[in-house]
């Protein structure tokens, strides 16, 4: 393990679900807010998909995702808490008037879903069953109001997007995304689930327990009334925290990763 005091760089050797997973980290060596994490995070979840398509592709499937293909981002994007922090700070370092028009796009969204008492919907989930829960989901499809980052049929975050957005790959034809259903709409089952360990990761209790993630399109007014008050940990122990619950157990201290 490297350490330049800045920075500390450790190999990390795991194995998750079975599969066996090996690969160079650098974290910051101070304690830092979750929300510095997130790149690295990124970085990780990245690597994740790629494993998931790999395997995918072996067994003789494609991946039906491209660049132009929106209808995921007329979904209900699950941030956790830290992408929704992250997510501010990306929109105020943006130039007006484009900053405006982003913020405009979030409040028009909250609004009409605010009108049709969607949240309240979002927020019984738990207590629904599976088939009443995805009528929640596509009830919101169908109002057909894409992600504020949506521009010319493509994500303008692309690099920083959720990571819940990384996961969403389907094998069933584009065209089943239109009118989705989970007859039509063949996801990819990832083995490693790092938007879901992501959520859990700094958790503040200020969400619904139970169903435990923020609609992107709340981000803006949910970090008004929730300031930031997450814990500062080195690098490495926000990884350990992470992999901890990844892997559904204990990562000591004295040797994180």
């Amino acid at each position: 393990m490297e350490n330049d005091s800045e920075w500390i760089t450790g190999q990390i050797k795991l194995s998750i679900n079975g599969i066996p997973l090996e690969m160079q980290m650098t974290v910051p060596a101070k304690p830092v807010k979750p929300q510095r994490m997130l790149p690295i995070f990124q970085k990780m979840s990245n690597s994740f998909v790629e494993m998931g398509i790999s395997a995918v592709e072996d067994s003789g499937q494609t991946i039906s995702c491209k660049k132009g293909c929106t209808a995921c981002c007329y979904q209900p994007i699950p941030l956790a808490e830290i992408e929704a922090y992250n997510i501010v700070e990306l929109i105020e370092n943006l130039p007006d008037p484009r900053r405006a028009e982003i913020k405009k796009r979030f409040d028009e969204a909250c609004r009409r879903f605010h009108e049709i008492g969607w949240f309240e919907k979002l927020d019984r989930c738990a207590y629904l069953s599976k088939k009443e829960r995805e009528k929640v989901v596509l009830e919101y499809f169908y109002e057909n109001i894409a992600c504020p980052f949506l521009e010319d049929e493509a994500c303008s975050i692309y690099q920083a997007r959720p990571l819940a957005c990384r996961e969403y790959l389907v094998t069933s034809p584009a065209e089943n995304c239109s009118n989705p259903s989970p007859e039509t709409v063949q996801m990819i089952e990832f083995q490693i689930k790092s938007a879901a360990t992501l959520r859990q990761i700094g958790d503040s209790k200020n969400l619904n327990a139970i169903v435990n993630f923020l609609p992107l399109i709340l981000a803006l007014k949910w970090t008004e009334i929730h300031p930031d008050e997450f814990p500062e940990k080195t690098g490495e122990r926000w990884m350990a925290d992470f992999f901890q619950r990844l892997t559904n157990s204990q990562i000591p201290k004295e040797q994180n990763y």
